[in-house]
């Protein structure tokens, strides 16, 4: 009888263990949905070996992620897009090299890095915060190759422009700034925080997903509300950034330092992008600089995390160790057809 007892306590005890954590998913998972958005980032980043760490310039803060130590191959600095984070990356590292010194840091005012005022949101003020960054850090000891998205993208155009010496070659995805896009959607938002890309519902957060992916996923409604608390306590700042890169200065910075840009540009634009229409698709090749390569993706890159992040990888890595591709041949780590060169500029149609 007594060993029975002591069998049903057994089981009791190990129950108790096992419900105790399924109880406490369950609960966040209803509850506190942001809270397990952020263990998940968390959990990624420990996986891939980024650490986060800090760097203080004359009181101004920025926060960053990194992964590996600076050797013989360029370091890698990634801007991300308006209302984004340092963790967007993560799709994207998981398929980069390992032995590769990576830098994602948070944008001005994004995440941890510090907000002070609009003029370090504008592109060229997140120009002079991005280069007092690279300064701290000294990561521009030797040119680095730069990649940015969105608005990222347009900053990372312009830092190459105004720092041509610090920059050894760069990938564009989906860069704004440039008279040949046009806005869609967003320039219809009467400047108000019913902006497709600032939600404050869960039904708006799926609207966004929509626009920057033209892949449906079924999202679950408690991470879709997860998503909008996160960001809820920012919205305020995010049309601040938002009407300071759509204003004049702003809008079309990537566009008017074309020319100055003298490093390899690799660009990677998704043909199904919604939120940055290109109105002249094919004349966009050729408007960036010679030396630059163009690659057309049959989905939509605006949102790094919904991506092709394998084939976005070995992009990159080729463009960072100054591969080419030529008429008739491909890289075999690759997943596309074929490399089609025409004069200064190489379209890569993937897969």
């Amino acid at each position: 009888m007594a060993a029975d007892l002591d069998v049903m306590n057994l089981f009791i005890i190990a129950g108790g263990t096992l419900a105790i954590p399924i109880l406490a998913f369950l609960a966040s998972f209803l509850l506190w949905p942001s809270a397990l958005i952020k263990v998940y980032y968390w959990y990624w980043r420990r996986t891939l070996g980024l650490q986060v760490r800090f760097a203080d310039c004359g009181g101004y803060r920025f926060c960053y992620s990194c992964r590996g130590k600076p050797g013989m191959r360029p370091s890698i600095l990634m801007l991300h897009g308006f209302s984004a984070h340092k963790d967007t990356w993560l799709t994207v590292v998981k398929y980069l090299p390992k032995h590769l010194h990576i830098v994602c840091v948070d944008m001005p005012g994004h995440e941890g890095t510090t907000r002070t005022n609009m003029e370090d949101y504008s592109i060229d003020g997140q120009v002079q915060r991005i280069r007092q960054f690279v300064q701290t850090i000294r990561l521009n000891r030797k040119p680095f190759h730069l990649v940015g998205t969105a608005m990222g993208g347009n900053v990372a155009g312009v830092y190459a422009a105004c720092f041509p010496s610090e920059v050894c070659s760069m990938t564009l995805i989906c860069p704004d700034g440039q008279s040949c896009c046009q806005f869609s959607d967003l320039e219809h938002s009467n400047y108000t925080l019913s902006i497709p890309l600032i939600p404050t519902t869960p039904e708006e957060m799926e609207d966004m997903f929509r626009l920057c992916s033209h892949v449906r996923y079924k999202i679950p409604y408690q991470i879709l509300q997860g998503l909008v608390d996160v960001r809820q306590p920012h919205n305020t700042f995010y049309q601040e950034v938002f009407l300071e890169i759509i204003g004049e200065k702003s809008r079309y910075a990537l566009q008017e330092h074309l020319q100055q840009i003298k490093a390899p540009l690799q660009v990677i634009w998704g043909k199904q992008d919604q939120s940055c229409i290109p109105m002249h698709m094919t004349l966009i090749p050729v408007s960036f600089c010679p030396g630059g390569g163009c690659v057309w993706s049959s989905g939509d890159f605006r949102d790094v995390a919904w991506m092709q992040s394998r084939s976005a990888g070995e992009l990159w890595t080729l463009c960072c160790d100054g591969e080419t591709l030529s008429d008739r041949q491909t890289h075999p780590g690759l997943h596309h057809p074929a490399a089609k060169c025409q004069e200064w500029h190489k379209e890569i149609l993937l897969s």
